[in-house]
């Protein structure tokens, strides 16, 4: 079982699951490999001169399994609550978490299905995105949402941001206390 499972491996989904994992939380990534960052060529990315979309997804995909985030190269198709728990399925397997980060970009069909509420998106060209609090918070208990998905910026930047801070919020719930990850110089 995994304590944190995050659909979407972009850079929200990405974000996120770097920051869950170096805490210690036994997380689970699911990438279906269609992020729309794999189409961008970013210049507006603090700390990065330029950078084709592809590498910064690879790259940090590559950054959260370093902290131990398990990579799983599938379509999550359901999600179904058995108690306390996710069960969360690909058309190949199925997998247990107690939490959830929806990082799903410009797809909403998959939180509609499981009975996350939505509404109008106000970025240009995004139709619908989950309901979210400014924790993160969707409306259905241990389910976040980050990124566009959650009606954030589709700027790399602002989205990799996002998912981080869904995280550090979901990580100070369960942990019972503010989280905070600050590396130094060594």
């Amino acid at each position: 079982m995994y304590e944190i499972a995050i659909i979407g491996a972009g850079p929200a989904g990405a974000s996120a699951a770097l920051f869950t994992s170096k805490a210690g939380k036994k997380t689970i990534l699911f990438d279906h490999d269609k992020s729309i960052t794999k189409r961008a060529w970013i210049e507006n990315h603090y700390g990065i001169m330029e950078i084709a979309g592809p590498d910064l997804v690879e790259t940090g995909k590559k950054q959260a399994q370093k902290f131990g985030t398990e990579l799983v190269d599938a379509a999550v198709t359901d999600i179904e609550r058995q108690g306390d728990t996710f069960v969360i399925r690909t058309e190949s397997q199925s997998y247990e978490a107690q939490h959830i980060i929806l990082a799903t970009g410009l797809l909403t069909d998959l939180a509609e299905k499981i009975g996350l509420k939505t509404k109008p998106g106000t970025e240009p060209r995004i139709k619908t995105i989950v309901e979210t609090d400014q924790q993160g918070k969707t409306n259905v208990d241990n389910v976040w949402a980050a990124g566009t998905v959650a009606g954030v910026s589709v700027h790399t930047i602002i989205t990799a941001g996002d998912g981080a801070k869904v995280a550090i919020n979901l990580l100070s719930e369960i942990n019972g206390e503010r989280y905070v990850d600050h590396d130094v110089l060594k």
